[in-house]
């Protein structure tokens, strides 16, 4: 446990007492549940490979005492708006982001507070865009105002409220946001992608037709851009082999990840497609796909010289992104 965050859960009563960096933030446990209200699974919102939550740990043991409070402010707040623990993520991702969750009175240009709202720009006046209370309801109300706002990963909505010039940055801090939402805010859960949420997804009726289409191309050649018969690229043979069995995919890997329910990939089940990307946590940078058929094995079409073929695959291996996508559901 790092010196600088010391997290210790005292049950007494219906009460918990979160002791950290000398400041002590008294939540109430019963409240806390009765307004977590959750939201649909998305395994695309928030970590889920291992060593992401330990990252997320280590970022929160860098926190003090006035950032932790206004953590806590952010969570009480949405709990008492009835929001669901993904608001509250988003709101920590940005303010992290925009004031390191510091009320600053000092900022580019206007920009004040957590959220560096500029009063310039109708935000409020700079007496209210610095009271914590104030900025935190007012990022809320320009949140829910935001069309399907709990279906973009929470990065992308905190950029949807902020607008900023640099709109990747808020990624950046999701592993933290989530690992307080699911202390500070005891949320079990907070991506709702617990364990044996690959087998709540219905089945994949069709994976079976397209694993037998897929095995039977291997020793086929790996030629860019080619989708069969007689040579592949890796979206190629996913196209075909899921065109065998009824289903019509995307070209490119890239749209492939789109084609589907998610689910977290270490929960794959057969059928599902899987996914490597230069930056595992930015599904832009999706550059090969693959089908998993069981028992910790895939078959692709992985590159120029390599014909089709199956391999094993660790879900812990270099670029493999955390998400992997079940067509058809």
């Amino acid at each position: 446990m790092r010196a600088g965050l010391l997290i210790g859960f005292v049950a007494a009563a219906t009460m918990t007492v979160l002791v950290a960096a000398g400041a002590v933030l008294v939540i109430d446990s019963q409240r806390q549940h009765a307004h977590a209200t959750p939201v649909s699974c998305n395994a695309a919102l928030g970590p889920t490979q291992p060593g992401q939550q330990g990252r997320g740990a280590t970022d929160a043991g860098n926190l003090a005492g006035e950032q932790l409070d206004t953590v806590s402010r952010i969570i009480s707040i949405g709990q008492e708006r009835d929001l669901s623990p993904r608001a509250w993520q988003i709101a920590i991702q940005a303010g992290m982001t925009e004031s390191g969750l510091r009320s600053l009175d000092y900022g580019d240009r206007d920009s004040l507070g957590i959220f560096q709202m500029r009063p310039s720009m109708g935000w409020g006046t700079p007496a209210q865009v610095t009271d914590p209370t104030y900025a935190i309801n007012k990022f809320y109300d320009v949140l829910e105002a935001i069309p399907g706002w709990e279906s973009l990963r929470p990065g992308d909505a905190a950029q949807a409220v902020e607008r900023s010039a640099f709109p990747d940055r808020y990624h950046e801090w999701e592993p933290m946001a989530v690992y307080l939402v699911e202390t500070m805010g005891e949320v079990p859960d907070a991506t709702g992608c617990g364990p044996g949420m690959g087998s709540a997804l219905p089945p994949n009726e069709q994976a079976g037709q397209a694993i037998d289409f897929a095995l039977e191309e291997r020793g086929k050649p790996y030629v860019w851009g080619a989708v069969g018969p007689d040579s592949y690229d890796c979206s190629g043979l996913m196209l075909r082999a899921y065109e065998s069995a009824g289903i019509t995919l995307p070209r490119v890997s890239r749209d492939q990840y789109q084609a589907g329910a998610m689910l977290p990939v270490e929960q794959a089940q057969p059928g599902d497609l899987v996914f490597w990307a230069y930056d595992s946590a930015d599904p832009a940078t999706i550059h090969h796909v693959a089908l998993y058929i069981g028992d910790g094995t895939i078959v692709e079409a992985q590159q120029s010289g390599v014909p089709v073929h199956t391999r094993a695959i660790s879900w812990d291996e270099a670029g493999l992104v955390p998400q992997a996508v079940r067509p058809g559901v």
